[in-house]
């Protein structure tokens, strides 16, 4: 009997324990009333938890006769709780609005005088750094982002170089958390270059300014990037991975909040977008990096928190590439005259360098209204280069009747050689104490003093020869060794003055002193906005300012190797008017920014550009001028997604002394030599477009496309070491479109109980890169004829690629 008796109770328990139970249904809707599909409902510190249907519905069989917490979660939208109790056997029904979030969304943020001072100040941009991580690119660069925006033009992919308002790529000043960045000096073509130093994955503010900055920022010509790290107070982590790399990083605070660190470990593969490059050979670039900045709040006491601060910024960079390239086959010419170039290889280049960087800030607040930061810094590279290529080559006429793959008639055949032994080794220590007084709510007092070492050594050997035309010549040799052991002084006083609560007056001087040229140098600068009286959405700034750029290492060198220790300071003069414009369309927030500026350039040194390498004539033999227009919407052109368009127009020229060209009357003879007078500079591009936009499902913002898209109008060029012919050819323009798509999947267990560790969000993406599949140049090679006429045939940037994107959230 008893038998039987437990076998009933088996059967009738589940029946016992379904009536402990009640169910909850309802649907999740937006402010719209619109369904919303995939929507993850939980009840909180238990595993109940679904997923709502395409008409936003949902059904959770959940304990009776408690008191429950139902959390709603949907990426882009804020968190919802509700709390319920639900009887025995009781059905309850809800009906869940949820409010969108405009940090999850992305959602621009355009803001007034008294929220952000980015109105103050001509030429700044302030920029969401989660926008870097979605931008599709060839390695995800975080300076990718920077060439959308007006003024800043980048023409090669592989490069996390720019140029902003016709200056080049040794005129832009970086800085994270207030401690200045070096990037590396033998570097001499895209290919070889590894990870931008800035990781996208620990950065929590980004401002960028292309021109009249304020003078507490150094000494260069065109732009100033500056970085600040998160202090973060909870744990988190990525793992990000694609066909060209991948990347872990790692966060947390104490409890406290008196620690926090930052971890980052990032690896580039170039092999596969090298692939692409018209060049066929063995390709092994191996490029990583690791970086670690941690905060300490060295306060006592919870009443004083915050009040002395300690961060520690460590990197460490080690990038390898070596290229045994094969052969190459490159046609160019015109659809009349069909040219293709076939070239063999023998032998290797090899890249190395080593970078190892490290800074700590400790700021202290003396008073309410005064603060005191001590940045020590300092970076040692060691780098090597090392180059033996012979390339035989044949140029060929090609059939133009519809057969372009037969050779006509050979034009020439030849071979060339270069070598390369190059070394260097710099070392950099800086110390600088920034003051920063807040005299009181309309004043405010900045002054500081820095002091830097620079020791460089270097030992280069390089030499190139041609066998063409029947005769062998050398085309370059560069024999030289550099040891540079100097001291450089730097000090800035700047004071910012609300005239009243629409009108902003910043000015200030900014002096230096180098010990190598024995050069004091002198910058005043000054900045003036207001916001106009019967309309805050419109706002005016103007900014005129001297700008000087001391030689650094490059600069120094000229051609045949040798240095010029009396080489003064570059000199500009920044004049910039502009206006911001905030507007609603669509019932949504936008900013329309337009400015003019122009540069006046005195004592230039004169440069050439070969790839991503600078060449300089080590001569302060000319003067300059750049003047361009600039012009940016942005703003929810989708909603919930920020998006911009860039139009920059510039011109810019130069005029160099001594440049004078041969005169030829009307029988070909030689009558005299004249001056150029002012002529294209490499950087001159007239047109530069830049878009960022973004777009989502209605109702379903976890899948989007994302559109970075570039143009830039054709640069000067002409063949190297010939002075006479410098800019005198107009290269081919600039075009590239990559498109990503992606989706992200929201996790139901981080729902569940916040305090553990669990994946939190899976982000996939699918990339096009390059889609329409565009012959970008970045170069050219020079070849001779038979006939002594030379060719420049161009040199190739990457082809259409797809790209597949992950980034796990924890």
């Amino acid at each position: 009997m008893l038998k039987y008796l437990s076998v009933w109770w088996i059967l009738l328990l589940p029946l016992g324990t379904l009536a402990q139970q009640g169910t909850i249904k309802g649907t999740v809707r937006t402010p719209d009333n619109k369904p919303l599909e995939l929507a993850t409902v939980g009840i909180k510190g238990t595993s109940i938890g679904k997923q709502t249907n395409p008409t936003g519905d949902f059904i959770l069989q959940v304990p009776a006769n408690q008191q429950l917490e139902v959390v709603v979660r949907y990426l882009g939208y804020k968190e919802l709780i509700r709390k319920v109790e639900v009887a025995t056997g009781e059905t309850i029904t809800l009906q869940l609005t949820l409010e969108p979030d405009p940090k999850q969304l992305n959602t621009v943020q355009v803001q007034g005088k008294r929220d952000s001072d980015t109105r103050e100040q001509a030429s700044t941009t302030t920029l969401d750094p989660r926008l870097t991580k979605n931008l599709p690119s060839a390695y995800g660069d975080f300076n990718k982002i920077l060439v959308t925006l007006p003024g800043v033009s980048s023409n090669n992919e592989l490069s996390s170089t720019y140029s902003v308002r016709g200056g080049n790529y040794d005129e832009n000043l970086v800085y994270v958390n207030g401690i200045e960045i070096y990037r590396p000096f033998l570097v001499s073509n895209a290919q070889q270059e590894g990870l931008s130093f800035v990781n996208p994955d620990l950065v929590d503010n980004i401002e960028f300014s292309s021109g009249g900055w304020q003078p507490e920022y150094g000494d260069k010509l065109s732009s100033v990037l500056s970085i600040a790290y998160r202090r973060p107070t909870t744990f988190a982590a990525t793992i990000t991975g694609s066909l060209t790399g991948g990347a872990i990083h790692l966060e947390n605070g104490s409890k406290n909040r008196k620690v926090s660190y930052l971890l980052g470990v990032r690896h580039k593969n170039g092999q596969y977008m090298l692939q692409s490059l018209q060049t066929d050979g063995e390709y092994k670039p191996k490029f990583s990096d690791a970086q670690a900045y941690v905060s300490l709040d060295l306060s006592k006491g919870a009443e004083q928190a915050g009040k002395t601060t300690l961060g520690i910024l460590t990197s460490y960079a080690n990038n390898d590439f070596l290229v045994i390239p094969e052969s190459r086959v490159t046609t160019f010419g015109t659809r009349q005259v069909p040219l293709r170039l076939y070239v063999g290889f023998d032998g290797r280049e090899k890249m190395n360098y080593n970078t190892y960087q490290a800074g700590v800030n400790l700021a202290h607040q003396f008073t309410s209204g005064y603060t005191s930061e001590l940045i020590l810094s300092g970076v040692e590279s060691r780098e090597r280069e090392f180059r033996d290529i012979e390339a035989g080559y044949r140029i060929c006429e090609m059939d133009n009747s519809g057969n372009f793959e037969e050779c006509q008639m050979v034009l020439g055949v030849g071979s060339e050689f270069n070598h390369a032994r190059n070394a260097l080794l710099a070392r950099i220590f800086t110390a600088e104490l920034r003051n920063t007084w807040q005299l009181n709510q309309r004043n405010q007092l900045q002054f500081g003093v820095k002091v830097g070492s620079e020791k460089i050594e270097d030992e280069l050997d390089e030499y190139g020869f041609t066998d063409s035309a029947d005769y062998v010549s050398q085309t370059y040799t560069l024999q030289s060794g550099f040891n540079q052991n100097t001291l450089r002084y730097n000090a800035y006083l700047q004071h910012s003055f609300d005239l009243d609560t629409l009108k902003t007056l910043t000015y200030g001087v900014r002096a230096s002193y180098w010990d190598l040229n024995g050069e004091w140098l002198f910058s005043p600068r000054v900045q003036y906005s207001f916001i106009t009286k019967h309309n805050p959405d419109l706002s005016f700034k103007a900014a005129l300012g001297v700008y000087y750029q001391p030689p650094f290492y490059r600069e120094l060198r000229n051609f045949e190797g040798t240095v010029n220790k009396e080489l003064k300071a570059q000199k500009s003069v920044h004049a910039i008017v502009g206006s911001d414009y905030l507007f609603k369309a669509w019932n949504r927030d936008f900013k329309l920014t337009t400015e003019l500026y122009y540069k006046h350039l005195t004592n230039v040194v004169p440069y050439d550009i070969d790839n991503v390498r600078l060449r300089y004539y080590a001569l302060n033999n000319a003067k300059a001028y750049a003047a361009g227009l600039d012009v940016r919407v942005n703003g929810e052109f989708i909603k919930g997604a920020e998006s911009w368009f860039s139009l920059g127009l510039l011109t810019t020229k130069e005029d160099v002394q001594g440049d004078s060209v041969n005169v030829y009357g009307a029988e070909g003879q030689e009558t005299g030599r004249v001056e150029q007078g002012y002529i294209r500079r490499p950087s001159d591009q007239l047109v530069n477009i830049g878009v960022f936009f973004q777009d989502h499902l209605p109702d379903n913002p976890t899948i989007r496309m994302y559109l970075n898209l570039v143009y830039g109008s054709g640069l000067p060029f002409g063949p190297p070491r010939q002075p006479e012919f410098r800019s005198s050819f107009s290269g081919k323009s600039y075009k590239r479109i990559d498109i990503g798509f992606s989706k992200v999947l929201v996790m139901e267990n981080d729902l569940l109980d916040k305090n553990r560790f669990a994946l939190e969000s899976l982000w996939i993406g699918l990339e096009v890169l390059n889609i329409i599949d565009a012959n970008n140049r970045v170069s050219y090679t020079y070849v001779n004829d038979m006939n002594g006429i030379t060719y420049a045939v161009p040199n190739y940037l990457t082809g259409r690629r797809l790209n597949v994107r992950f980034v796990a959230k924890f």
